[in-house]
Order: C-alpha cells, then structure tokens, then sequence
C-alpha cells in the first residue's frame, strides 16, 4: 500500500457500509481503512500471514509453501479458488510453480475440517479430496453434485484443480458402468475414461477424464451431462425456476442469442429458453470498458431504439434476446453475451448493487490535485499538483509564441493549461485532473499514476519522460495512450474504431504487425495500433519553415521522404507540408525520443558508473563516448555531477 492505513476499533452506529478487499465480506470493526484512496482491510486479514507452509487441498507442493497475493495477480491467468470455486477480486495463496490457489476465507478452513487424498478411484485426471461434513463449510453450502446436482449434504471428493469436479461419495461409489440417455437413443452410453482432451456433444464443453460414450457414433457427453436435474434454481440471476426441455433439434439461447442443440431449459411462467450454463449468468458485473456496472437482461424494453450495435464486436444486438446494459439513465450501452464474458480478465461478478456504488466512490476518491483558488464558475484557477513542488496556474494561452510541451502527455501545449511561475513547468489541464488511481479499460484492476518517470510505453512502444499509469504492476502505459477510449473516431478513418484484443494484423498507418490486439473498424478491414493513434497531429523539423502536418493519404505511386532521401510507401501515413510540397517519413521527423525532455535522469544501469545520468539530444564541443570512443553528436547520457565528465551515447549505455 502507498498510504498508512488506520485502526478503527468499533463500529458506529451507521456501520461501515464497505466491503473489505482482502476478503471480500461487508467489512465490520476491528479493520484498517486508508482515509485517501477507499481501501479497507479487516483486521484478521491485515494480519494474514504472508505465506502458507502447507495446505490439505494440495499436499504434493506443500513443503515449498503458498505466498500471499491479491487478485487480480499481473503475471499469470486467472485461477479460481480450488476450494469455493470463485475468482472475485479479494486475498488469495498462490503457489508460483502451478495453478493451485485458495481463497483467504477458505485457507482458514484447513484447520477446522478433515481433507485426505484420494487414491482407490480412477475417474479423474487429477487427484481428488475427501470433505467430510461439507455443509459446515459456508463456501460449499451453495454448489451442488456435478452427478446428481443435489446440494452437498453428505461427504464428498472434489477436484482442487477442476471448478465443475465436485461429487457426492456415495454417487461416486455408485456410478454406473452403462446409462440410456435421451440424447442418443440409438445406443446405450458406456462409462470411459481418457486423458486426452475430447468435447462433450451436448454442452460443447471441453474436458479430460471420465465421461460416457458411445464408440460407434464417436458421441460423448461429460458427467455433468449424463444425469440432468429436471428443475434448476438459478434465483441470483432469474426469479423463476427452470425446467429441463429436450430437443431434436437446435435452438436460440433466450440469455445469449446464439445457437444451442439438445439440452435446454425453460422458465414457463416467461417462456425463456436457454442453455444450461445461462441459468447461472451473473446479473451483475463491472466491465473494464465501460464507467458503470452493467447488468444482464433477457430482453430491452425501449420506445426510442430500433437497433442496437454492440460495443465490442460492433455486431447488431438484437433487442429481444438476451445481453449485458448500463442501469445508468441515458446511458445506451449494450453487448452481447459471449463478447463481454469472452476474457474473464475484464470483468469482475458484482453481488449487489450497492457494490456499484462503492465501486464509483472509490474511483472518485483519488485526486492529485489540491485546489486552492477558483473563480466565479468554480473552476480551479491556482492547483497544487502531486507531480510538482510549486503551485500551478491556470491559462488559455501561451504569451509567447513557443513550442512548449505538456510535462504530462509530452505533446504540445495547444488548449487550457496550468503552468508554474517559478520553473518551465506545464500540464494541459485534462492531464492535471487525472486520477492517481483509475480503472483503465485494458484490465479489470487499478492503474497507478506515476510522476517521475523514463520509460518506454509498452503500448506504444515510445519512451517517454512524462507520466506514467502502471496497469497491475505489469504495463507501463504513458498518458498519450491512457488518454485514449476504447472506442474512438480518428482523423485518418471515415468509420469508428473499436479495440480489439484479439487482432493481429497490420497496422494501416506504420505497417507493423500487431502483437497485442489493434483499433480495428467494424465495417471495413482498417486497423491502427497505440502508436499511430497517439502521433502528434503536426510537428516542427528545420527542413521546413512551416509546422508539417500528419498525412494519411498519398495519391502517388511513388514517393520519397525529404530528410533521408530514401523511399517511402504511399499507402503508409506521413508528415507533409501542402505549401512547399514536402513529405517525410513520421521517424525522421519526430527521431528516436520524441516525448523525451533534455535533462531527465536516466538510472544508470552501468557497472562501472553509479551515478544517476541525464538525456540529452545534443551536446556542444562533439566529445568523445567514454564507451566506444567515437565523437558524441546525439542522443547522449552525461553524468548528472557537475565534477564527473562521464558521457556516452545512449545506445553505448545499454552495451555495458
């Protein structure tokens, strides 16, 4: 944690109306609460250990220990918790070496409850483990016998590393070798076993282990599959129960709008039919596309919309199936089923609705600015920014005609702005009202805002000495890419571009082959990476006496650039002046460290100097590298001491 977090011994009257983020459970006193950014912590959970020498659930790696993370952790998937099945945003034990995890609340329940291991029975790919008494347990008392689909009253095995694999003792001593099943009349189903990977013909769920099929047909159908329950209470996401309906033929899923075959459910009192897995939908979940929570509904009731597109894939939603809507008013936000719970890294199961709101104050509670005068329309005229030790004031325009560059975006001052009094200090005025923590829409988790910084963006790929958001300790995303929403209009395009993650083409503007996802048009084969989408609309180069403008068309065949004198493809963008008739590559204009300030310290990664040094562009008197003993021109480290005369070119610095 950045902040001090505070005792509160007793609960008021009011009570604490928050959840806690180690646990996830409303949070009630004896905890810990940061007065600045939200976050609380029950006691008990505070002082976790940090990590667990063993655990019952998975004895195998348990002379190395379980460390202590936080969900969602930045350098692996997603697991669930091996014990509740959950993956909700809160404490967890994680061993490093494989995809066992637990739960904090459930962790706690090893000393209470007896666990073994089983052996006698093959009908799994993995080991499973013995429960005794599983009602005891809180987690357990809603999921039911993936054979019987009966609550687990009675002792039970289940499967730390399978979320479906939860079975009652006695339905698996009592499993029968061969069934007749309403889905392939024709033979009866044997039982099998196989540790290849196969999927089950009804459900299209992928799975390994023990299934039922039948060898003449090539037709198999997983455990779940095999004994249907004729009602099913899916009360958390519809009010009435649903009842098995078996089809010949395919269908349309009422809550997902896509096909399904055979099994079906349907709630007679609403004529609903879906899919077995869209009984347990969530209602409600936080999406990290979009500010609000948005909830599921089997139908939009509207007098205004006719049709809807849906803002992931950009496909048309149809209004009388089922889909994911923003609660807020006036908020016309809606996708598709599948597109929205496609990455589970994207979204977080929101339980109530007063988590929503938690949510959102939690959003608005991390500031980085401290007003101190405001003017008639109450906007902040005078600021003290975290980033800065000076106060800052606010401006609409430049008293001098000069290219000055925001300390935040490190693009140039164009708009409303403050600036320092006592140093070139300046920070366009949307840069200076950025949260210090916000959730930006590439995860489901907190970005941080850092100040002191030079990075490369692992979006853009530039360095830059401006702000930075660290996106779950794992991305380093500068401002001019944290600026932009995740569905944009650009210049360059007549169309709308929305990102998507899973596209690896070309990038129409530079050429380049994208690696992690791509702005793409939803209506015609046009896409544009960070890099292009973030390129200063004009810049100044001494080949020109005017600003040169960023170009996207070119209409003739062949072209050269005006600085190397070298060949340039037409089809690609470029920076051009309509007056004098010049183009040029975007590189040679901008160079290698376009959102770099002279003067940053760069922390020295050399072994034989210490010393923090400082970028530079260019350096008088051409002295020699203290590397490679060549003339120093551009792009150069010198020592930030005045009494040290080490200097070297910036590539030499990352040969040491």
């Amino acid at each position: 944690m950045e902040h001090p977090l505070v005792l509160v011994a007793e609960q008021s009257n009011e009570g604490l109306k928050a959840h806690c983020d180690g646990c996830g459970e409303l949070l009630s006193a004896p905890c810990f609460t940061c007065i600045h950014c939200n976050y609380h912590l029950h006691k008990q959970c505070a002082e976790a250990p940090l990590s667990l020498p063993n655990h019952p659930l998975h004895p195998e790696c348990s002379p190395f220990g379980s460390l202590l993370r936080q969900r969602p952790y930045p350098f692996s998937r997603v697991y669930g918790c091996a014990l509740c099945k959950e993956k909700r945003n809160m404490f967890f034990y994680k061993y490093d070496w494989c995809h066992f995890s637990i739960d904090i609340k459930c962790a706690q329940l090893s000393s209470s409850f007896k666990f073994s291991q089983l052996s006698e029975h093959d009908i799994h790919q993995h080991p499973l483990t013995f429960i005794e008494s599983p009602m005891a347990i809180d987690v357990l008392k809603r999921l039911n016998c993936c054979w019987c689909h009966e609550p687990l009253t009675n002792d039970i095995y289940l499967c730390p590393d399978c979320p479906s694999f939860i079975i009652h003792k006695k339905c698996l001593d009592e499993l029968p070798t061969k069934i007749n099943h309403p889905s392939h009349r024709i033979h009866p189903l044997l039982f099998n076993y196989s540790d290849s990977y196969n999927s089950c013909n009804l459900c299209q769920k992928g799975h390994s282990g023990a299934f039922y099929g039948c060898s003449l047909c090539h037709f198999n159908i997983n455990l779940e599959c095999a004994l249907l329950r004729s009602v099913i209470e899916g009360k958390r996401s519809h009010q009435h129960p649903f009842s098995l309906l078996w089809r010949q033929g395919s269908f349309i899923c009422d809550a997902c709008d896509t096909e399904g075959n055979y099994i079906s459910y349907i709630c007679l009192k609403c004529y609903i039919v879906v899919h077995k897995k869209c009984i347990s939908l969530p209602r409600i979940i936080k999406f990290s596309r979009h500010a609000h929570c948005i909830f599921h509904k089997y139908f939009l009731q509207t007098q205004e919309l006719t049709k809807q597109d849906c803002k992931i894939c950009f496909k048309e939603v149809r209004l009388e199936r089922g889909s994911y809507s923003c609660g807020k008013l006036g908020c016309n936000y809606v996708v598709h089923v599948n597109c929205v719970l496609e990455d589970g890294d994207l979204y977080e199961v929101i339980e109530d609705e007063k988590q929503c709101e938690e949510l959102y104050e939690k959003s608005m509670q991390s500031s980085t600015i401290r007003v101190i005068e405001v003017n008639e329309a109450r906007e902040a005229t005078k600021i003290q920014h975290l980033s800065h030790q000076h106060c800052l004031v606010l401006a609409d325009k430049m008293e001098e005609e000069i290219d000055r560059k925001c300390d935040g975006c490190m693009l140039p001052i164009s708009n409303i702005f403050y600036y320092c009094s006592e140093c070139p200090f300046f920070l366009h005025k949307t840069c200076a009202e950025l949260p210090r923590i916000k959730q930006h829409w590439f995860r489901q988790s907190n970005a941080t805002l850092n100040f002191d910084s030079f990075k490369k963006c692992d979006f853009c790929s530039q360095y830059s000495s401006g702000f930075f958001y660290d996106i779950n300790e794992d991305w380093d995303m500068c401002l001019r890419c944290a600026k932009v929403a995740d569905i944009i209009e650009c210049e360059g395009h007549q169309h709308f571009l929305f990102f998507d993650f899973k596209y690896r083409g070309k990038c129409n503007g530079c050429g380049e082959t994208n690696r992690r996802g791509a702005f793409r048009c939803g209506k015609c084969r046009f896409a544009l990476d960070f890099g292009c989408l973030t390129l200063p609309h004009s810049a100044l180069h001494r080949i020109d006496e005017h600003k040169l403008k960023l170009t996207y068309h070119d209409d003739k065949e062949q072209s050269y650039c005006d600085i190397c004198e070298q060949y340039r493809d037409p089809s690609l963008w470029y920076y051009s002046c309509s007056i004098c008739d010049t183009s040029t590559h975007i590189e040679c204009v901008l160079g290698q460290f376009p959102f770099v300030n002279d003067g940053i310290i760069v922390p020295s990664c050399c072994h034989k100097h210490y010393c923090n040094l400082k970028f530079f562009r260019k350096v008088e008197g051409y002295p020699e590298c203290s590397y490679c003993g060549k003339l120093c021109q551009e792009e150069i480290l010198k020592c930030k001491e005045s009494t040290c005369n080490y200097i070297v070119h910036y590539k030499c610095h990352w040969r040491h």
